[in-house]
């Protein structure tokens, strides 16, 4: 068998294609040389897929477990095959393979995975616990990072549940410190969730204070933390699929000029529009949410006749991990909000 760094050899079907687009991985538990294999400890479902695994299972975490035993039997990953999203792990390594890229990887050493569960060949043994509120999924099991993969030792002093909230949507906020500039008025939809503090948090940084950041959330029940913490100016409440009514609250927060930067975090479809429409002329939306569509977007921009730079939300960014730890190292606020959150 010819060892591919991106993990070619690991597809089962249909053959030629990468892990991530492939319908069945071979999960088998063994670690060729150019893998880690890690015992894993817990995942971290991606919001989009945990929100349509909750609805489709009548909130039942037995069911849940059942469904999720069902798609990593199936196809050797989790990936949701309604939402084609994954999310990421934290596990401990129990084999280095002698031509792994970084030797300086151990066993025994705990890693948070930075490579979507989408392509990550995964074997379940037991599913222990579903933690209905962080969205981190307790199992025994084993998985595989490719020599191509990326990962993170998780650190001594910060909790491995607060890391593995905080890294599964690394890219997010380090995009945002890209994207935001000094005086910009930024839009936020999904602020309450944990991509949205997040990317308020280093948006507020930016935009300085001629700048302007408003949160989107759908219910009132987060728009007093988010304003006594003061990770955004403003909120909006409304739904995020209605586009012509928070379309209507922008324009008219904004006096009509509309937002320079529109960061789509929101873990339902049909968002695209209400993003676009919220945009200014030769403006910016970043997509970072896994339920948006290309289609809806391009297509809707066209429709509107608006133009606008559109971004799909790379979940990796150059020092991604490091730049998301670093908000819970600097801010004690965000620390505190995160653990309660999603590391309880």
């Amino acid at each position: 068998m010819k060892l591919c760094p991106f993990g070619t050899h690991r597809v089962i079907e249909p053959k030629g294609c990468l892990p991530q687009a492939a319908f069945h991985l071979d999960a088998t538990p063994i670690c060729n040389e150019n893998e880690v294999l890690i015992d894993v400890d817990v995942l971290n479902i991606d919001s989009a897929s945990f929100h349509q695994l909750k609805d489709a299972n009548d909130q039942d975490p037995e069911k849940m477990k059942e469904m999720i035993k069902s798609i990593v039997k199936t196809q050797g990953k989790m990936q949701n095959p309604v939402t084609k999203s994954g999310g990421m792990l934290i596990g401990t390594i129990k084999e280095v393979g002698a031509r792994f890229h970084d030797q300086h990887l151990k066993k025994g050493m705990k890693i948070a995975t930075l490579v979507s569960l989408s392509l990550t060949p995964l074997h379940i043994d037991e599913i222990l616990d579903i933690n209905m509120t962080n969205e981190q999924v307790t199992i025994s099991g084993t998985a595989v990072l490719f020599d191509s993969g990326i990962y993170a030792v998780i650190p001594d002093d910060l909790d491995e549940k607060l890391v593995l909230a905080g890294l599964d949507v690394a890219g997010a906020p380090a995009q945002v410190k890209k994207l935001v500039k000094e005086g910009d008025t930024v839009l936020i939809l999904g602020a309450g969730g944990k991509s949205g503090m997040l990317c308020a948090y280093e948006a507020k940084k930016l935009v300085g204070k001629k700048g302007r950041v408003i949160g989107m959330l759908h219910s009132e029940k987060q728009k007093d933390l988010l304003l006594s913490n003061a990770l955004v100016d403003d909120i909006i409440i409304g739904d995020a699929t209605n586009s012509i009514d928070i379309y209507n609250q922008v324009d008219a927060m904004t006096a009509g000029k509309l937002c320079d930067l529109t960061i789509n975090v929101v873990n339902v479809p049909n968002t695209e529009m209400t993003s676009i429409l919220a945009t200014k002329e030769g403006g910016i939306v970043y997509f970072f949410s896994m339920a948006t569509s290309f289609t809806r977007a391009a297509l809707g921009a066209e429709g509107v006749g608006k133009d606008v730079t559109m971004m799909i939300g790379n979940g990796y960014s150059k020092n991604h991990a490091d730049i998301t730890l670093a908000i819970f190292r600097e801010s004690p606020m965000m620390k505190e909000i995160f653990m309660k959150k999603y590391a309880s």
